[in-house]
């Protein structure tokens, strides 16, 4: 188990390495010049160069082959990807352009925001679409099952612009029930320790500061999870489909087994490994996606940030932003394959 482990980590390294190069190349491929975007289109070319300068632009993207034609060895490895490399090696992700504030300190600050949002939705997801898609298996057919089967169809089909924008209006706008976006209110004091609002008002004791976090989680954790909600229900029910034709769930039933401990001790285990893979996708994807929800709802995560950053051309910001999400990719997608072993003894390690 150990060696299985230790090789998926060691094959990680390239994928991470590949991640890398990719953000670096796309990001350079954008229209548009940061030092122009700084200065404006009508600043001066000598302080545009000078702009370029200071922030390493004027080098050579990948390697410099005229420096090696000249036997400068150095030279030749002194470029903007390699530099990048080994600022990530120091983890440093770079300083903003237009702030001037180190990457990892706005990181630091708008990443708990975006996982505590997405932590939510993707527990809201599991724990209404997981049933649901059970339900539906165990009734096929029924009204139970098509009727779950068509809420799927427009929780997938529902885009999340209109759905945050009709919470807004019904239960904050209309009905005044719930907070339109933001994490607290105004004037809400928190100690923050470790930037999870929730986790940090509990820490100090804050209840009305919990609940009032609880009350802003409500709409945007919701139209956030609507969309893996529904897929985790249509995947359920397909997978919870294929096992139930089996024969040894047919044994089961005439040894007079409980249908309860039919479907969750032999169907749902034998049926969780498609499931789990879509669970840890769909968690990537909520951290990946999340933009428009927190555009909506005025989040302070990192999808509005980036977005932000890529209409200024600010490359340090895009570049780390990208990379942190594009390594929770990574993560989960080791985690899930780590898991299948645990969870089916078939799957060996070699």
């Amino acid at each position: 188990m150990t060696k299985y482990i230790f090789r998926r980590f060691v094959a990680v390294i390239p994928t991470i390495i590949g991640i890398t190069f990719v953000i670096f190349m796309f990001q350079r491929l954008i229209p548009g010049d940061p030092a122009v975007a700084m200065l404006g289109e009508h600043a001066a070319k000598e302080n545009v160069e000078r702009i370029r300068e200071q922030l390493g632009l004027n080098r050579p993207a990948f390697l410099d082959r005229e420096a090696l034609k000249q036997g400068d060895i150095a030279g030749f490895f002194d470029s903007q990807y390699i530099n990048y490399l080994g600022r990530l090696l120091r983890v440093d992700l770079g300083t903003s352009i237009h702030r001037r504030i180190p990457v990892a300190e706005t990181l630091a600050i708008r990443f708990p925001a975006t996982v505590e949002l997405a932590v939510v939705a993707m527990v809201i997801a599991i724990v209404v679409g997981l049933p649901a898609g059970i339900a539906s298996a165990a009734r096929r057919n029924s009204l139970l099952d098509g009727t779950t089967m068509v809420g799927s169809l427009i929780g997938v089909s529902m885009p999340i612009f209109w759905l945050g924008l009709m919470e807004i209006m019904i239960f904050a706008v209309f009905l005044k029930w719930l907070p339109a976006g933001g994490r607290l209110s105004v004037g809400m004091g928190l100690e923050l320790k470790t930037n999870f609002v929730l986790i940090d008002s509990l820490i100090t004791g804050n209840i009305p500061a919990f609940l009032d976090a609880v009350q802003h989680l409500i709409l945007p954790s919701i139209a956030l999870a609507t969309i893996p909600m529904a897929i985790i229900a249509r995947m359920t029910r397909s997978s919870m489909l294929d096992v139930l034709q089996e024969d040894y769930i047919r044994t089961a039933h005439a040894k007079g087994l409980m249908e309860r401990f039919v479907l969750f001790r032999h169907a749902l285990k034998n049926a969780f490994l498609p499931i789990i893979t879509i669970i840890g996708l769909q968690a990537g994807t909520l951290l990946a996606g999340a933009v428009l929800t927190e555009t909506i709802f005025a989040w302070p995560g990192i999808g509005r940030w980036i977005y932000d950053s890529i209409l200024a051309r600010d490359y340090p910001i895009v570049q780390g932003g990208t990379l942190l999400i594009a390594l929770m990719f990574v993560f989960i997608n080791l985690l899930i394959d780590i898991s299948y072993a645990y969870l089916d003894p078939r799957i060996h390690y070699d």
